[in-house]
């Protein structure tokens, strides 16, 4: 019989590759996602299925992680054999915005879902993922960080996110729970949040190389992340939930790179090579050379004479703004635990990250640009 994962979050990143992967695997997935006026759906929308369809292998559910009633009930109705909990207020830097609400959700929320299944009775038949998340470590006292590296939080995300973690371990000792632990390191795709810095970049960068965009802003350029794929680290979970024995995994591609080198690569990958000059808020990126046969075949040789004139030019810059109040300066995961026991080995490298999130962003900004030119009615048919 095929099994029945919930997946909150769903509608995110990590939930849309996950629903993906296990419906391939003939699971029935059911997903939580918030009420909302704008449907907010895109990154499942391939998969989706009329409610008149019989037999549907996905349904969503409405839900919040604050709301213990509405977790229990669908927990309840839709008896899942795994449930993966990805849904969270993520974004590092509004967390200091809204530190209750995060609180509420990225940690409370963790316990809400643990209750429901042992009140529910379904301890032995229901297996829990939880997304914990590299930023535990946060101030850093071991490089790399493995899963014996004590935590030091340093934002009100990763303080909610510890709480999660050991209400997890908690209930896996007090009650027998399945119950397991993830700590990805970042992990990035085309369907990465606009927001979020690589796909801020990647996204940046085909606006000014179309002519849609003059520069970017960004914050900490020295800031050093372990990057990997999505679609690699959704594989992990999935792996971690098939295990006899439950326990806690760090997912991670071992390679720390500075946010500086990462828009160096992607600005690269357009055949552009970009110089940084100065120093803290006041360092800049400026275009330095322009590779044109490498242009013209990523971008389009219609663009190439505009975005040559940008030589010299800023195309990156600094704004106070977007720095934290606490830093995390390095992160590089030691994932040596996970390739012994689970298999696990990530199959995207930094590069292929960037060239994925590159190619995926110049085909949406030439689109976009191009229905902003009044081609809207080739929607449908625009490749």
């Amino acid at each position: 019989m095929s099994k029945t994962a919930l997946i909150t979050g769903i509608t995110g990143q990590d939930g849309a590759y996950l629903a993906e992967y296990l419906i391939k695997k003939g699971y029935t997935v059911h997903g939580l996602k918030r009420r909302s006026s704008l449907f907010n759906t895109e990154r499942i929308d391939h998969l989706y299925q009329d409610p008149h369809v019989e037999n549907r292998n996905l349904i969503l559910h409405y839900g919040d992680l604050t709301d213990s009633l509405n977790l229990t009930r669908v927990i309840c109705e839709t008896q899942p054999d795994e449930i993966y909990n990805l849904a969270a207020m993520s974004h590092v830097k509004v967390s200091f915005d809204t530190p209750e609400y995060t609180a509420n959700a990225d940690g409370l929320g963790v316990l809400r879902i643990l209750e429901a299944v042992r009140l529910l009775g379904l301890t032995k038949k229901t297996r829990i993922y939880q997304a914990s998340t590299s930023e535990l470590y946060g101030l850093v006292q071991e490089v790399p960080q493995k899963e014996t590296t004590p935590f030091y939080p340093r934002s009100p995300y990763a303080v909610a996110k510890l709480y999660g973690y050991w209400i997890i371990v908690n209930y896996r000792e007090a009650y027998g729970m399945h119950a397991s632990n993830g700590i990805l390191f970042n992990h990035e795709s085309p369907l990465r949040g606009e927001t979020f810095v690589t796909r801020k970049v990647t996204r940046a960068i085909a606006r000014i190389a179309l002519g849609m965009q003059d520069k970017v802003y960004m914050g900490n350029l020295s800031a050093k992340r372990d990057w990997g794929h999505a679609k690699d680290y959704v594989r992990a979970m999935h792996l971690i939930l098939q295990q006899d024995k439950p326990d806690d995994y760090v997912i991670a591609s071992g390679v720390t790179t500075s946010i500086r080198e990462f828009i160096l690569r992607a600005f690269r990958e357009i055949g552009a090579e970009l110089r940084f000059q100065g120093s803290g808020i006041n360092e800049t990126g400026l275009l330095d050379a322009v590779d044109d046969k490498v242009f013209s075949q990523k971008i389009g040789p219609e663009y190439l004479d505009a975005f040559r004139k940008k030589i010299g030019r800023e195309l990156v810059g600094i704004d106070a703004n977007y720095f934290r109040p606490t830093e995390v300066d390095l992160l590089i995961g030691n994932a040596d635990k996970a390739r012994k026991k689970l298999g696990w080995e990530p199959e995207y490298t930094l590069q292929t990250l960037i060239e994925d999130m590159m190619q995926s962003d110049i085909k949406l900004m030439k689109k976009d640009s191009y229905l902003k030119q009044g081609g809207y009615h080739v929607l449908n048919y625009f490749e």
